[in-house]
């Protein structure tokens, strides 16, 4: 159950800078050098851009923000989420095609943009009649002189907030066609980080936190900044991937939210230090890449290895996931230090979670309102009783630990009847070097595996015969599977899968 009383962005800010001050709350590089800002900044400037846009716009409208994760890009999202208008969030990638089409659907009268994306807003201004104006970021020192809290505008900052009403609507990757734009309400949004933590050690007022993931993302920007404003955590922003490496030493956090992939990719530096540096020990050798503060990797977008988990332990360091979506506020698990390797946390306890015909599903008061213009859709997401369908299969243990086994449309239907999970059968291959991708799925009434081979782990190991090497596995792994996850053929291909935009690969359609 939520609080009886859940707060908006702006009382998280108002009590942000009340309880902790002039204490430092973002910290970033620009120019080479490390500014910061504390919580009573954030707070200040994002009343500005509150009252900039309530002086600019005379009703409640739907404004887009574009930027890459930056000092500024927090204060007009909060600016926004503030005013009482609607924030809807997009990539900085994202093409003048595609933003035209969505910014019709999702009615934008208002763009807000970092200068990298100038040219995109201007042609995205000529090219779309009901937007009235738009403003970049750069112009964000003039907006916090002209309205500041000793201007004219002043009383502009004074809204009353309808925390019941829509204030974001974020649009799902649309991997399964026209993309979707989830509305969540104020207490839908902010509601969602008020859970009861497991682990008590990590969100604490002044542990430092390294933000390195898109805060267009639901996970990022609900995690790495509402919540640590509300926690009074300091929030280092790492800006381009390429400067992680930097700024883990540069900030030296404690924790970080991060998908698989970055996990996998900062322990294949510190196996690499400890090979050159023998007399490391395993903590040395990762306090080197991590710093010397790093305790927690909060992991979340993918499915993440076990064995991963545990080479993080003897390092260490805690490295667990969660688990959600943003049809449900975000989270619907949280990490455990106590829970299973292989479960994607323990429900937090706003959420209920069941499963129907191995499905799970969530009841939980920061569900989505539904997709915006989507009436069809929306009604698809929920069963009749009220349960959101998250379209994911797996299973609930009697202490709350949730495990994900797969997903329900890439289910392989065998002529038996028996269903069988594509990614339960991936998943054995992530322990083996020479697997790089690999897609399981059904043709006809057999299982086939789709490889693409790691060059690189093929070179160093002279191997001639990719196809060969890989039937061994496929035959290794048969020898224990059950008879409806038996692999009958396996394919060869030259050229990664094509991925989404979040780096998931495409799945075909067919089925069995």
């Amino acid at each position: 159950m939520l609080p009886s009383v859940v707060p908006s962005v702006k009382e998280l800010l108002n009590e942000g800078a009340r309880k902790f001050g002039e204490a430092t709350f973002i910290k970033y590089v620009r120019n080479g050098k490390v500014e910061e800002k504390s919580f009573i900044q954030i707070r200040d400037d994002s009343e500005c851009v509150c009252r900039m846009i309530r002086h600019t716009a005379d009703k409640r409208i739907h404004i887009a923000v574009i930027g890459k994760t930056s000092y500024e890009y927090l204060v007009f999202c909060s600016g926004v989420l503030s005013s009482g208008n609607v924030f809807v969030p997009f990539p900085p990638e994202i093409s003048v095609i595609e933003a035209a089409d969505l910014f019709e659907r999702a009615d934008i009268e208002m763009l807000l943009y970092e200068e990298a994306f100038a040219d995109k807003a201007e042609e995205l201004f000529k090219a779309c009649p009901q937007l009235k104006n738009i403003c970049c970021f750069s112009q964000a020192g003039e907006i916090y002189e002209t309205y500041s809290a000793s201007s004219e505008f002043a009383s502009l900052s004074d809204v009353q907030e309808d925390k019941e009403q829509c204030a974001i609507i974020i649009y799902t990757s649309g991997t399964t066609g026209v993309k979707k734009g989830v509305m969540l309400s104020m207490n839908a949004l902010v509601g969602n980080i008020m859970y009861r933590e497991y682990c008590t050690d990590i969100f604490n007022e002044g542990v430092v936190a390294l933000s390195v993931l898109p805060m267009c993302h639901t996970f990022c920007f609900s995690g790495d900044y509402i919540k640590n404003l509300k926690d009074g955590l300091q929030v280092c922003l790492n800006g381009e991937f390429k400067d992680i490496a930097e700024n883990l030493k540069r900030f030296q956090p404690k924790v970080i939210r991060i998908v698989p992939m970055i996990a996998q990719s900062l322990l294949g530096k510190i196996k690499i230090l400890l090979r050159r540096n023998p007399d490391l020990t395993p903590r040395e050798a990762a306090e080197e890449v991590y710093g010397k503060n790093i305790k927690w990797l909060i992991s979340g977008g993918a499915y993440l290895n076990p064995e991963l988990v545990d080479e993080y332990d003897k390092l260490g360091i805690f490295l667990r996931q969660g688990y959600g979506m943003t049809e449900v506020g975000c989270r619907v698990s949280v990490p455990d230090d106590g829970v299973a390797y292989e479960s994607v946390g323990r429900i937090i306890d706003i959420c209920e979670v069941r499963t129907q015909n191995g499905e799970i599903q969530v009841k939980t008061p920061t569900a989505m309102m539904g997709y915006y213009k989507m009436p069809e859709e929306t009604k698809e997401m929920f069963t009749e009783d009220g349960w959101v369908k998250t379209g994911d299969i797996g299973y609930v243990t009697e202490d709350n630990q949730l495990f994900i086994t797969g997903r329900v449309k890439n289910l392989i239907i065998l002529s038996s009847g028996e269903n069988v999970s594509p990614e339960a059968i991936e998943r054995k291959f992530s322990t083996y070097d020479i697997v790089e991708e690999v897609l399981v799925y059904g043709d006809g009434n057999k299982i086939v595996a789709e490889f693409y081979p790691n060059a690189d782990y093929i070179q160093a190991n002279n191997i001639e015969d990719i196809e060969a090497e890989l039937e061994k596995i496929v035959d290794s792994l048969n020898a224990t599977a059950k008879s409806a996850h038996l692999i009958s053929e396996i394919r060869v291909r030259d050229i990664p899968f094509e991925k989404t935009g979040p780096g998931k690969i495409k799945r075909y359609e067919t089925k069995i």
